[in-house]
């Protein structure tokens, strides 16, 4: 979403041109040279008020343009750091709770580590960086990408069943779409809800990827 639109400060408006033969006649007692400096004095206050409006918008399309800058200054550092949460999780997810139960050193490390995944996504969330919530949602092409499809029939076709890798969005922007796979096999899911919002605009944000499934879940490639 782009920043709100600058309202412009109108120039002012201006009398038609009359031409010189065709100007009223002076006031009685005001002399032609009178009247050509208070004309000149119009012409030259005109001007100065254009010049004060166009100095006006300027300043504040240049105040829109710097905030929206650095409300999104973080996004090109956020895609580069966002993998790191993800590595986080997955090592945490990893450990057991029967080996950390067994291990007290594998504990304490796993312990650590969550602190470390706590704070860096504190930090995420200060400068308005925020996890997507697609765990049991309908299916959103702007904010999901679908790996595949598990048979569901409990689910309404397209529910999200299975969240693959955590998508993020900063402040009102996509960041990163989450990859998920959702149920087919059920009931038809109901429309989506306008959520108040503008969807997130990225070319690659709103590809929905459209393979072939098979009947069951499938595992990920070794990459994710």
């Amino acid at each position: 979403m782009t920043a709100d639109p600058v309202s412009e400060v109108p120039a002012p408006e201006t009398a038609a041109a009359v031409p010189a033969d065709e100007a009223a006649p002076p006031p009685s007692g005001q002399s032609p040279r009178e009247a050509e400096l208070e004309a000149e004095l119009a012409a030259f206050k005109d001007k100065a008020l254009r010049a004060l409006a166009e100095a006006e918008n300027t300043r504040r399309r240049l105040s829109a343009d710097k905030e929206e800058a650095l409300r999104y200054a973080a996004a090109a550092f956020a895609r580069e750091v966002v993998p790191v949460a993800d590595n986080l999780r997955r090592a945490l997810d990893s450990i057991g709770a029967e080996a950390r139960a067994k291990d007290k050193a594998l504990d304490n490390l796993a312990v650590g580590v969550e602190m470390v995944e706590r704070m860096l996504l504190a930090a995420f969330e200060r400068v308005g960086i925020k996890p997507i919530e697609a765990l049991g949602q309908r299916l959103d092409p702007h904010r999901h990408e679908v790996m595949y499809e598990i048979e569901d029939k409990a689910q309404p076709s397209g529910t999200v069943v299975q969240v693959l890798e955590t998508g993020y969005v900063i402040h009102d922007r996509l960041l990163r779409a989450a990859k998920v796979a959702v149920a087919k096999g059920g009931p038809a899911a109901a429309p989506m809800q306008n959520q108040g919002g503008p969807a997130p605009t990225q070319s690659q944000d709103s590809a929905v990827y459209d393979k072939p499934t098979p009947e069951t879940g499938t595992t990920l490639d070794e990459q994710l």
